[in-house]
């Protein structure tokens, strides 16, 4: 029998017991089927005492595994987001890079424009100096030789 039973069959016993006249609601009971009664409870209070303790040990131990996934949990995102933080310093440092060297590429690219320009100036001014020279080489020898058959 559970306490719960005996109780409930503690209750009913007075509930049946005799009252007695001018005693201020005392009345008399089985004193043995009492006694017999508490020591059913004493017997059966070491085993619901283990089991409440086996129910606190078990909430014990769930509270604390529940604790640790969810210190394992809040430690996974801490991770994934230090790792996703640490991407997005990487991507904005790439684009960083790549801007610099952007920049680097198109100022080499206005120089190196300039110096071409710059040469192909000297060699068509030089060419175009050559060639007046040797125009005027090829003037000089066509006036000499007409002033030649001239005379």
């Amino acid at each position: 029998m559970s306490i719960e039973e005996i109780l409930d069959v503690l209750d009913e016993l007075l509930d049946r017991a005799w009252n007695l006249p001018l005693t201020g609601g005392r009345c008399v009971v089985d004193a043995d089927k009492v006694r017999d009664l508490i020591d059913e409870v004493r017997l059966n209070l070491p085993g619901e005492i283990k089991q409440a303790r086996s129910i606190v040990a078990d909430r014990a131990e769930i509270i604390s595994v529940a604790r640790q996934e969810a210190e394992s949990i809040v430690q996974k995102a801490e991770e994934r987001a230090k790792a996703l933080i640490s991407r997005e310093d990487i991507v904005k440092q790439s684009q960083t890079r790549a801007a610099e060297i952007m920049q680097s590429a198109q100022m080499k690219s206005r120089e190196m424009r300039a110096a071409a320009n710059d040469y192909s100036e000297k060699v068509l001014r030089e060419t175009e100096e050559s060639l007046a020279r040797s125009l005027s080489d090829v003037k000089s020898t066509r006036q000499a030789l007409r002033n030649a058959t001239r005379k």
